[in-house]
């Protein structure tokens, strides 16, 4: 059946990224000197990112491109979700417009060029919380897209079960979706053309791995074995709908597993793609995370993956924290390995060079290099991808093109506070007093709010209007607005509990509805850096036995992303989707002559 679909959008709601938007950094690229045995020009040819060695020599270059965390992004992301930074010879800084899979297509198509043994690789999050063109039907045009940039294989990440373990085996096996059908009359959809790989997320009753654990890439006697994990805690930051009957394995132990079985197999050149990933310590792109010493410059959960796991191993690609760099990290017999993530939405590529060893069927590590690269868009747009991005948006035109409201300025996703959480939470604590006139506040979770809205022209869209379609990149999820009841003790152990518990490393504060005021000291550790006696509702103080009826999305009503004191809340009332929500307080409080301005974001005092 053919079908223009109401706006769909699973519910489901994800962690906060660990890292800015505009975070990348670069390898110093390490090519020390090849075995004696080996001839000098394989380790010049190291050196070179875009030409491969193609003599019938003993080594043989292997073009690596990698990137990570596309999120349906097939149309240029807008403001900072768009850009990466880059450090420029004087110590200044600018920013680089980037991203948009028509720019994607020619940057890696240009790369591959002289390049015969090239494999192309991800590291998850390839759909999920995506924009509308994608996200409207299922992330189908993602799919579509990415068979089209020759993608040759991906480990799922945790977005990838937005829509549960079923809709995944759809997005790789094909056929038209069980509800929606069809979208073009007569064409069912063929599915992924490359593998998704799923060595640690297990059927709950098989006890096996749901998707293929692992994938080998053969050209000419060149065998490289490619391994896909996501992070563990993927339970934490997905619905429980999303991943019911499955269970995830620690990533080390499953990489390990398999390397072995591989090795087993004759495959001693091995990959992993690993949907976990670091905080690089600057956020240029060209900042070299490995000054002063081998990966000094990036923390954050895939350092310990990296040092933990096998040397059989020879590079890690990863993702998740939507940060980019590449770096190396000893691996546990102290030699250095490349890690390496491509930051987010299209915005960079990864290029790798592994010097294959023909007599040994491994990687000589000594010759592998790997720099990020930008996807600018000064490049010519590759025309199969404006194809098929036109085709898509003629189908979601009619739902995505409506007006849901007005804005004076940019409203960005920018900071500890950032405006556009402030007009989430308002725009739920709004809705939430017309289910029930006693609400007192609402709190949004950093982590479902997508992108910003911008006031620049979009096509032909006007200045300063928000359509369907931005609303939908902001607020992608569908969940829906719960209001609970809690003590104001249970109100001020949420506050703690976004810097304390399993948010103490990586803080995930809460955006706040106005009225609600308090100070976070981040000189001090744990829930101590929220400063009890500066909580106030409305100008008063939070009475710990008093009850207070709060609105959240109901990812964080289920205790989602650590909260897990909103999971007991009393007096539950469902409300409506949450983009409804915003676009019934856009469409209230704005319009063409009288546009809502940008929230100052100036309810959570910071102390540095």
């Amino acid at each position: 059946m053919s079908a223009i679909p109401q706006p769909f959008r699973p519910r489901r709601r994800t962690t906060r990224l660990l890292a800015g938007v505009a975070g990348v950094a670069t390898i110093g690229a390490l090519v020390a000197a090849l075995p004696t045995s080996a001839s000098a020009s394989a380790g010049e040819s190291a050196k070179k990112h875009g030409h491969g060695h193609q003599s019938p020599s003993r080594y043989q270059d292997v073009q690596l491109l990698s990137f990570n965390d596309l999120h349906g992004n097939l149309e240029p992301p807008s403001g900072s979700s768009g850009r990466v930074t880059e450090i420029q010879p004087d110590g200044t800084t600018k920013t680089i417009d980037s991203g948009g899979v028509e720019y994607l297509a020619t940057h890696l198509r240009q790369a591959r060029q002289g390049n015969k043994y090239s494999v192309t690789a991800a590291g998850g999050d390839m759909v999920g919380a995506s924009p509308l063109i994608s996200g409207l039907f299922h992330d189908e045009p993602t799919i579509e897209a990415l068979n089209k940039l020759d993608l040759d294989v991906t480990s799922v990440g945790n977005h990838e079960f937005d829509e549960g373990a079923k809709e995944l085996g759809r997005l790789q096996k094909g056929g038209c979706h069980p509800t929606d059908g069809c979208y073009v009359e007569g064409r069912k959809f063929k599915g992924a053309d490359f593998p998704y790989l799923a060595a640690n997320v297990l059927d709950e009753k098989t006890k096996k791995p749901i998707l293929k654990p692992y994938w080998v890439w053969k050209k000419n006697g060149v065998k490289i074995g490619f391994i896909g994990v996501t992070l563990e805690d993927t339970p934490g930051v997905v619905s429980a709908e999303g991943v019911k009957g499955l269970k995830f394995k620690d990533e080390v132990e499953t990489i390990n597993k398999y390397a072995k079985e591989l090795e087993k197999q004759g495959v001693k050149s091995v990959v992993a793609l690993i949907h976990e990933g670091g905080l690089p310590a600057s956020s240029a792109y060209n900042y070299d995370c490995d000054s002063p010493g081998g990966g000094d410059g990036i923390s954050g959960p895939v350092v310990d993956i990296a040092k933990n796991v096998t040397p059989k191993v020879d590079a890690l690609v990863t993702g998740h924290t939507h940060a980019a760099y590449a770096c190396t990290i000893d691996d546990p017999s102290g030699k250095p390995r490349t890690v390496t993530s491509a930051a987010s939405f299209g915005r960079l590529y990864t290029d790798t060079t592994l010097t294959y060893d023909r007599r040994t069927g491994d990687i000589a590590r000594t010759a592998v290099a790997s720099a990020n690269h930008v996807v600018t868009r000064d490049v010519a747009k590759a025309p199969d991808m404006t194809d098929l991005i036109t085709k898509w948006n003629a189908l979601a035109a009619p739902i995505g093109n409506k007006p849901i409201g007005y804005i004076s300025g940019d409203i960005t996703n920018v900071g500890t506070e950032s405006p556009i959480g402030d007009l989430i939470a308002d725009a739920q604590l709004a809705y939430g007093k017309e289910l029930d006139p006693e609400t007192d506040l609402a709190l949004m979770n950093p982590g479902g709010i997508r992108a910003p809205l911008t006031y620049a022209a979009k096509g032909s869209e006007g200045d300063g209007v928000v359509t369907y379609a931005e609303g939908f990149t902001v607020q992608p999820f569908a969940n829906t607005v719960n209001l609970q009841s809690f003590t104001g003790a249970q109100v001020v152990q949420v506050l703690k509990e976004q810097v304390s518990g399993t948010n103490a490393a990586s803080p995930k504060v809460l955006q706040i509805s106005s009225g609600l005021t308090y100070t976070l000291d981040l000189t001090k550790s744990g829930a101590d850096r929220v400063v009890t006696d500066s909580i106030k509702l409305n100008g008063a103080a939070i009475d710990p036995a008093a009850t207070y009826r709060v609105a959240t999305n109901s990812f964080l009503a289920g205790g989602g992303d650590g909260f897990t004191t909103l999971g007991l809340g009393t007096d539950d009332l469902v409300g409506d989707d949450d983009l409804a929500a915003l676009e019934k307080y856009l469409l209230a409080n704005s319009s063409a002559t009288a546009p809502i301005a940008p929230p100052a974001a100036n309810r959570i005092t910071v102390v540095q």
